[in-house]
């Protein structure tokens, strides 16, 4: 199924929506397709192009930010799609403090790993085995990395979430 990046008027992006929900928005003046998609409509009056992001035409207020889910694929862009202990291309997940120990599963305790590494730490602490962490994990904020953290990222949506520091998840989501 194709999905659309919804902007707000300010170009900020909100979410994403089915495609259905985003041509209907656009057919109700509710907002402008901005990028369009490779994915054609045909009807029996003609075509259309399905958008890939749109914006809305009035300026929705978000009365609070949710906070991001905690994914696998967003543990995996937070960290660039690599192992954070030996930097070859990520395949798992591992606790930091194993959960066995009573360690949580957070944002701040999880990291992904190589199956190598992931393998070789098994249930011990970093400190047992003397490694250390290439960077302090730590829950993404933002409504970009809510929005890629749930799904795959079409390459028209960059242009429009990098300005939101989601460089390095955009090139490990789209990799993913």
């Amino acid at each position: 199924m194709h999905q659309t990046l919804v902007l707000n008027a300010t170009y900020e992006p909100l979410g994403v929506v089915t495609d259905r929900r985003a041509l209907l928005l656009v057919l109700n003046q509710r907002a402008t397709a901005v990028e369009d998609s490779d994915t054609v409509l045909h009807y029996s009056g003609g075509s259309l192009t399905l958008p890939a992001v749109i914006r809305l035409h009035k300026f929705v207020r978000i009365p609070y930010r949710h906070a991001v889910p905690l994914s696998r694929r967003a543990i995996f862009a937070r960290d660039g799609g690599r192992c954070v202990y030996c930097t070859a291309p990520a395949t798992s997940i591992d606790h930091v403090i194993p959960r066995s120990r009573g360690g949580m599963h957070s944002w701040d305790n999880v990291v992904s790993a190589c199956h190598k590494c992931n393998h070789q730490k098994a249930d011990r602490t970093l400190r047992e085995i003397g490694w250390k962490l290439r960077s302090t994990p730590r829950e993404p904020v933002g409504a970009a990395w809510r929005i890629l953290g749930t799904g795959r990222p079409d390459v028209r949506w960059i242009t429009y979430l990098k300005p939101y520091g989601v460089e390095q998840m955009l090139t490990a989501a789209a990799t993913a």
